[in-house]
């Protein structure tokens, strides 16, 4: 009798590490597949520092087949062109397909430049940090921005999810100006969607709101919350501040000699517009136990996965998928997965907790929030020089993870233990 097939879409931090983890859930009792566009891991959470070349690109990145092959786990890199839910089939680029029993998608997300005219790198007139060959991109730019310092302009759009690495990056990019004596010629605007500084998609954790806002005044960096970008030309960014009722409250036009704007998510082609499977930005639905509904044979987790916004805000404004709230998904879906190998309904459901490390170069601010979605039983953010030194230890433990083909060690399950953070509803 033929092992079940499981298929993972999708080679970035979820995807991997879900690989490797229900390889090791499933026992050799199913067949495990990876999907990806790449033969390349890229550890993301470090592209600004890519982007000042505080790293090489290379430092950050891991080959996969060879992990891959080494794991017993299937491997190919042409990419999916669509999937076909209703006949468990993934259509891949080079017009072969797969058949799967279980798909898990980890797709990460298709970035929305083009829904503002003059965003992002590929010929509009900003930078980009959400892909590691972005954040190089931006590191010549960097180099060359430097030889005749001007205006920055850094922040996140609206529909954008991922504001972190915003705040991450204008800051480093402050350490790093002043690292070279030329902060004092370059004025910096912090433009963003949130209706506050440190609302973070998630309606601020702890004291964020207050803990960001000292970082930014004290590094002279002006912000411009509720923002709208209408769009962009070259050196000029043209904004839209809305009020609560949701007019124009005032406009802004931005000079701008460097600009590095955070753009919308939406799902990537190949499973946008399935009806039952998506929703209208193509984002995967899914209940409690990471399954959708419509497809049960299908999980998700990461980016790629619909979440609704914490509240209404002026400007539309998404939530988050951090880091160890996707690792939760990870293991609940492994779990999951391996009652239905057992004959079993799926009972797993992840906890969604969030624990994140915002570098600043010099310092950082760390939260927990369990859940990351409010209300929350625990609400706490802290700042730092140990946040720095925190996250390039992060960096280095998680690469080594990826390398060795491992999912979560004794010591990291017995650490969180612990310290009380668990991936699984208990």
């Amino acid at each position: 009798m033929d092992k079940p097939k499981i298929v993972v879409l999708g080679a970035g931090l979820g995807g991997t590490i879900a690989a490797y983890e229900i390889n090791a859930a499933a026992k050799a009792r199913a067949e495990v597949m990876m999907v990806s566009d790449s033969e390349t891991y890229s550890f993301v959470p470090s592209n600004p520092w890519v982007a000042v070349r505080w790293r090489e690109p290379e430092a950050i990145q891991v080959h996969l087949p060879p992990i891959f092959a080494k794991k017993k786990i299937g491997f190919t890199a042409v990419g999916a062109k669509r999937l076909h839910a209703s006949e468990k089939r993934l259509e891949l680029n080079d017009g072969t397909s797969i058949n799967y029993d279980y798909l898990v998608i980890s797709t990460g997300p298709d970035l929305a430049f083009d829904e503002i005219e003059g965003l992002g790198p590929h010929g509009g007139h900003t930078v980009s940090i959400c892909q590691t060959a972005h954040a190089s991109a931006a590191a010549e730019a960097f180099d060359h921005f430097v030889e005749n310092p001007g205006p920055i302009v850094v922040g996140a759009v609206q529909g954008a999810s991922c504001y972190g690495p915003a705040y991450e990056f204008a800051l480093i990019l402050d350490t790093e100006l002043r690292r070279r004596k030329i902060r004092d010629k370059v004025p910096m605007t912090f433009v963003t969607a949130e209706p506050y500084i440190g609302h973070l998609g998630l309606d601020g954790v702890g004291d964020t709101k207050s803990l960001l806002e000292s970082e930014m005044r004290e590094r002279h960096i002006k912000w411009i919350t509720n923002a709208r970008v209408a769009k962009v030309d070259a050196g000029v960014m043209h904004v839209e501040e809305i009020a609560e009722v949701g007019a124009v409250a005032r406009t802004h036009d931005l000079p701008f000699s460097f600009s590095m704007m955070l753009p919308a998510f939406r799902g990537v082609p190949a499973v946008r517009d399935i009806a039952g499977l998506t929703n209208p930005r193509g984002f995967i639905l899914v209940d409690k136990h990471q399954r959708n509904p419509a497809f049960p044979e299908i999980f998700a987790l990461g980016v790629c996965v619909a979440i609704p916004p914490t509240g209404p805000t002026p400007v539309p404004v998404g939530v988050p998928k951090t880091g160890f709230m996707i690792e939760s998904m990870v293991t609940a879906i492994a779990a999951n997965l391996t009652m239905i190998l057992d004959g079993k309904e799926p009972t797993a459901e992840a906890t969604w907790n969030a624990v994140c490390l915002a570098d600043f170069g010099d310092g950082g601010v760390a939260f927990v929030a369990q859940p990351q979605i409010p209300p929350r039983n625990v609400n706490w953010a802290a700042s730092g020089t140990w946040v720095h030194l925190a996250k390039i230890g992060f960096e280095k433990y998680f690469l080594r993870k990826v390398r060795k083909g491992e999912s979560e060690p004794f010591y990291e399950k017995l650490a969180l233990h612990v310290m009380g953070i668990r991936k699984l509803r208990m």
